[in-house]
């Protein structure tokens, strides 16, 4: 996904306090505008540079933010104000027209479809969980593999996450609990979920590289591979998930 800033919904709609207009959040700047007035590109560009601080400081990629802002100015430009409410009103719309935009998939996605694709080829589907800390990787990760095998596709894990203490742990404890669900005598003796691992403090691409290889070899049907929480604007990190990537997608 493109917009991987790590935020919640709160993050973008503000404070509870700042939505039923008080001080602070992402709404206080816009009080500069209430006034019954008409308001012109030249008076919203200030607030809207505050608005797009606001949502990079709280991890959401400038690019993003950018056309995030700029929306928001769209819908305000040429409205005749009034209370602050109507303006907070205005611009929650704006924001979640602009979010729905922006988070629209380009082209249809169709996992199921995509994976019988990639049986007829002969290799295994994957696909890359990132984002940043705390945001629920592993967790997702496991509710992707229990609908996968749903479907009756076997599924490879592999721990990239070689980082966070706990974590590998962590997705051996899911890979246990889906098992008890789908046993081997249900799926004619087939092991539905497996996990690659190699321990802490080795290479994530290294490691994604041996899963898909051990995945083809053993006749899995998707890899899954769970990555390391990490920022976007943290350099280093970013240019080893561009190597987790292009070993998993090459």
């Amino acid at each position: 996904t493109k917009v991987n800033g790590g935020n919640k919904p709160a993050a973008v709609n503000g404070s509870k306090q700042a939505s039923s207009g008080g001080g602070g959040g992402i709404f206080a700047s816009f009080k500069s505008l209430v006034g019954n007035k008409v308001l012109t590109r030249e008076a919203i560009e200030p607030v809207m540079e505050k608005m797009q601080e606001h949502l990079v400081a709280k991890n959401v990629a400038v690019e993003i933010a950018k056309k995030i802002c700029d929306s928001v100015a769209q819908s305000l430009e040429g409205k005749q104000t009034g209370s602050f409410q109507f303006v907070t009103s205005v611009v929650k719309q704006a924001l979640h027209e602009s979010m729905v935009q922006v988070l629209t998939p380009k082209k249809r996605v169709d996992i199921l479809r995509d994976v019988y694709e990639a049986q007829r080829q002969r290799k295994p589907y994957v696909i890359v969980f990132c984002g940043v800390n705390g945001v629920g990787k592993s967790t997702n990760l496991a509710k992707v593999t229990f609908w996968l095998i749903e479907n009756s596709f076997r599924v490879l894990i592999a721990a990239c996450d070689t980082f966070r203490s706990g974590a590998v742990e962590q997705l051996r404890t899911h890979m246990r609990h889906i098992n008890a669900l789908h046993p081997p005598e249900r799926h004619h003796g087939a092991t539905m979920v497996d996990l690659f691992q190699q321990g802490y403090g080795k290479d994530p691409a290294g490691i994604a590289h041996d899963a898909i290889r051990f995945a083809k070899d053993n006749q899995f049907d998707v890899v899954l591979v769970d990555t390391a929480g990490r920022m976007q604007g943290n350099e280093p990190l970013m240019i080893e998930l561009a190597k987790v990537k292009k070993n998993s997608f090459n």
